[in-house]
């Protein structure tokens, strides 16, 4: 074996969700070919451009020598004599002792034949020789990028198996605030008011609270205040004594009785209605319900978490929120992020829902394709979390083998509204590339959200048709449906 030096690797891949400051890996490449002129071909190509490499003569001493690398290579690049009975063996051989190492078949037999081989036989790419220097790089760039999502992906998935509570994972600044105010405020009885846009997991943010706290071994109960009518909700929270309206032919304990001892969370308390209001307040301030049709009272002990996608402080102002009971609610305030403001958290929560859904569908727990975790990190979810555990699902469901792929996920998650990679913020760039940059975001944001129809996209930004197309020409953008625009009076 001929190894070259060791050196610093010059091609360095990055990806959303990097650990902020977190060295390079160092990667290495194993060439095998018995042609010594090709050995000192890669030699060079690789040494200009920085690469460890291992060399060998033959396949049987690389998969000797494979066995005490450590860390392993990222790529594989040899020739197999593609075309033969051996050299099929020798491939398969390799793919099946480290099935996630990229192979390269090196070949100079450019029969098509012999590249549908290689690629059937599980070959990540091919290089014609003699060895294009552009080629070379461009491939093993790609090459090392997969071998680092995938060591990548391992490290999260044996964090998932070692069971974070409640599916809340992450390490993002946001999501560590949160959690640093979970800690503090369990122990306690405090009411909590959960503030975030719909699918952010504010319920498991209220679960974490309770299960974190003393009340653990008693009830949770969760109860959506949007969901039901003003006279089912009364009862529902409250309960009511026989007779107390029509069907009521026995009384019933409220939610807040059923829940003593324990944790009650109001999801969506915003949506309370006024009459409502004014009993949770007494709740709140008395630990005592009435139930409805009654003329007594109730001591009950409970802690009360609420959570809500509203501006409450502007409910206030409109008068469509009691004042008292915002204050009431707002003792401490957690405030969960949405996903597109922690997109490092995307991946621990893909391979979550991953073991999650595949053991509710009885398949076998599924890995995810490194480039469509990539796509995943970029997507903006405007739906948060609930959006992603969607996709994960769906992808599990129309994945075939034992990859999700980028095939299997929602088109609008590949394709759809997309973060910005490495863009300065507007305040770095000049006042008119600035508001460009922004009517862009805007123009195309709208777009995404319309589904790529121009006639509903203009009605949701308040131009006309003809308008909204010039902004789609003047910033290069286009849409699938300009054609199918139905008519409107513009």
């Amino acid at each position: 074996m001929v190894t070259a030096p060791r050196t610093e690797v010059a091609l360095t891949t990055g990806s959303v969700g990097d650990d902020v400051g977190a060295p390079p890996p160092v990667c290495s490449v194993v060439v095998i070919d018995d042609d010594g002129a090709v050995l000192r071909q890669a030699g060079r190509l690789l040494g200009e451009a920085g690469i460890e490499a291992y060399y060998f003569g033959s396949i049987g001493e690389a998969l000797a020598a494979l066995e005490t690398l450590d860390p392993g290579p990222a790529a594989i690049l040899a020739d197999f004599h593609l075309g033969t009975v051996a050299g099929v063996e020798e491939l398969e051989s390799v793919r099946a002792r480290w099935p996630d190492l990229a192979v390269i078949a090196m070949t100079d037999d450019p029969a098509i034949s012999s590249v549908v081989d290689a690629m059937r036989l599980g070959a990540y790419d091919y290089l014609p020789k003699p060895l294009p220097l552009a080629a070379l790089l461009g491939t093993l760039q790609r090459a090392i990028e997969r071998q680092r999502l995938l060591v990548r992906n391992r490290r999260l998935e044996r964090e998932v198996g070692a069971g974070r509570s409640e599916g809340l994972f992450g390490n993002s600044t946001g999501l560590q605030r949160v959690f640093s105010l979970i800690d503090a405020v369990a122990p306690s009885d405090t009411t909590v008011l959960i503030l975030g846009e719909s699918g952010t997991g504010k319920e498991l943010v209220a679960r974490a609270i309770h299960n974190c706290g003393p009340r653990k071994a008693r009830p949770f109960l969760a109860v959506n205040c949007g969901a039901l009518a003003e006279s089912v909700l009364d009862s529902e929270l409250f309960g009511h004594v026989r007779g107390a309206f029509t069907g009521a032919v026995s009384a019933r304990k409220g939610l807040f009785e059923e829940a003593s001892g324990g944790t009650i969370f109001l999801d969506e308390v915003g949506e309370l209605p006024a009459s409502l209001q004014v009993k949770l307040l007494r709740v709140l301030q008395e630990r005592e319900v009435r139930p409805v049709g009654s003329n007594e009272n109730r001591r009950i002990d409970i802690r009360v978490l609420a959570a809500t996608n509203r501006d409450l402080r502007a409910a206030v102002l409109d008068r469509s929120f009691r004042e008292d009971l915002f204050y009431r609610l707002d003792v401490v305030r957690i405030d969960v992020p949405p996903l597109r403001e922690r997109p490092a958290d995307i991946a621990p929560i893909v391979h979550y829902f991953l073991r999650k859904h595949a053991r509710r569908l009885g398949q076998p727990v599924k890995k995810i394709d490194p480039a469509a975790l990539d796509a995943l990190g970029r997507y903006a979810w405007p739906g948060n979390v609930r959006e992603l555990e969607n996709a994960i699902e769906r992808g599990i469901v129309l994945s075939r083998g034992e990859l999700v792929t980028i095939e299997s996920l929602p088109a609008v998650c590949v394709t759809g509204e997309q973060l910005p990679l490495a863009e300065p913020p507007p305040s770095a760039l000049p006042l008119a590339r600035a508001v460009h940059e922004f009517e862009r975001r805007c123009v195309q944001n709208t777009l995404s959200r319309s589904a790529g129809n121009v006639a509903e996209a203009a009605r949701v930004a308040g131009v006309d048709r003809s308008n909204f197309r010039r902004l789609l020409k003047r910033h290069g953008l286009a849409s699938t449906k300009v054609e199918n625009d139905h008519p409107s009076s513009d």
